[in-house]
């Protein structure tokens, strides 16, 4: 009996490690850092979703002088997590990028003002301060300052672009009036900083109706003419999405999947558990399948610039729906 046993571990040890030996490698490139805005990816790893699919992933966090288009491009992922407005602007210079599938339904971008400065709505911003965030951020924000028709070159008539760093300080330090924010991130940093909310302002691209896509899958479009290469972003697409529904049902496990993979030890428990309930809002309902009504509004909002828009042309196979199907036929 010992050596039938002994058989049978050897025997399924050896058809893991055949498993493993023929698993697809994936790498994933974040938009960011380690945090609970990539729980689903960071779950799906951890619950073993991605292996019981037959892939290897790789998931490379993010940061500051990390472009995630630029890191397709040079060949260091196979898929990555990017904002519309920066894939689009990025397509449109020659690195076709197309969205296969889209997690986040709602978007999370917003500006967030200290009271004390007078603002109480968008024609409020005349002659203000506010802090941008660049690197591709900046693309939603230009749009909308552009429809509002204010300037963005100073002036009393304008706003003074400041170049925000990807922190609060220019808010708490009163070099700015209003600050980009996050719903799950940002705004919760100036709260712990100790501002309260009721001393703030904030104003939701959403509720502005000038929010974008943000958090879409992208790869590279020649990628797509590989039916195989589509047959293995349907898997990882199908394992993600399943990743985050684990993170809505069970938010404290998720918040834990993500400490274990912050190898820089600098998120708390507390700030990524306010992210994660905010960012479960943002993906709510979502099986990944993009709004193509909403995809639609991305573009018109990004046209609409003026004499400097963001996209100079409506983008063609710029977002398509044969990964996600395929997913669904899985």
């Amino acid at each position: 009996m010992k050596k039938i046993l002994m058989a049978a571990a050897a025997a399924g040890a050896l058809v893991a490690s055949t498993l493993a030996a023929h698993a697809e490698a994936v790498t994933l490139q974040l938009k960011w850092v380690t945090q609970a805005q990539f729980a689903g990816y960071y779950v799906a790893l951890a619950k073993g979703y991605y292996k019981d699919a037959g892939l290897d992933v790789t998931i490379k966090a993010g940061g500051p002088d990390i472009a995630p288009e630029q890191v397709i491009a040079g060949g260091g992922a196979d898929v990555i997590v990017d904002w519309m407005p920066a894939a689009l602007a990025s397509r449109e210079k020659g690195n076709m990028l197309v969205n296969i599938a889209q997690p986040f339904k709602r978007s999370g971008m917003m500006l967030t003002c200290r009271k004390d400065t007078g603002i109480k709505s968008p024609a409020d911003f005349k002659g203000k301060t506010l802090g941008v965030w660049f690197f591709g951020n900046e693309y939603p924000f230009l749009s909308w300052m552009s429809q509002l028709k204010i300037p963005t070159t100073g002036g009393a008539d304008g706003v003074t672009v400041l170049k925000q760093g990807f922190n609060v300080d220019p808010l708490l330090q009163k070099q700015a009036d209003c600050i980009s924010t996050m719903t799950y991130n940002e705004y919760w940093q100036v709260i712990e900083a100790g501002v309260k909310p009721e001393d703030l302002v904030v104003f939701k691209y959403e509720d502005q109706g000038v929010a974008t896509l943000e958090d879409g899958l992208y790869v590279l479009e020649d990628k797509l003419k590989d039916p195989a290469f589509v047959a293995t972003m349907a898997k990882f697409v199908k394992a993600s999405m399943k990743g985050w529904d684990d993170a809505r049902k069970d938010p404290a496990a998720a918040v834990k999947i993500v400490l274990e993979n912050d190898s820089t030890g600098s998120q708390t428990a507390a700030h990524q558990t306010t992210m994660m309930d905010e960012i479960n809002k943002l993906t709510e309902g979502s099986d990944g399948t993009l709004d193509t009504a909403a995809a639609d509004r991305t573009v018109a909002a990004l046209m609409a610039g003026g004499s400097d828009p963001v996209i100079t042309k409506k983008p063609d196979g710029a977002w398509t729906d044969v990964v996600t199907k395929a997913a669904k036929g899985m």
